[in-house]
């Protein structure tokens, strides 16, 4: 399952340069799939929508700070936790319930971000 930042975030930014897929953003800035990752070509999103790696979407959230469930991989290859839970002062980063993936899921996203 991919993690989310709740509405308790302070917007403190402690947890955007700990993830290792750049995942993470402050409310307000556009994402790309390219953006910290080794992919410079088309990329699948989870809805199967093909998209240019490099395409600007519109922030998750104009406030807060989020993470882009398609770049998310709870760390999975990387650290033994997800990092960003890990250094949040509010605990604010908790597991996505509606979001739920496999070990599997999880390494084979970090796979195609990190080719």
């Amino acid at each position: 399952m991919a993690i989310i930042i709740t509405e308790d975030c302070i917007n403190c930014g402690a947890c955007e340069p700990e993830c290792p897929n750049n995942a993470i953003y402050e409310g307000g800035v556009e994402w790309a799939i390219s953006d910290g990752t080794a992919v410079s070509d088309e990329y699948t999103l989870e809805d199967g929508s093909v998209v240019p790696a490099k395409a600007k979407h519109k922030p998750v959230s104009d406030e807060l700070y989020y993470i882009v469930p398609d770049k998310c991989t709870e760390c999975v290859g990387f650290h033994e936790e997800p990092q960003c839970a890990a250094v949040c002062p509010v605990d604010c980063c908790v597991p996505d319930p509606d979001r739920r993936e496999s070990q599997e899921a999880l390494l084979a996203r970090k796979d195609r971000l990190h080719l």
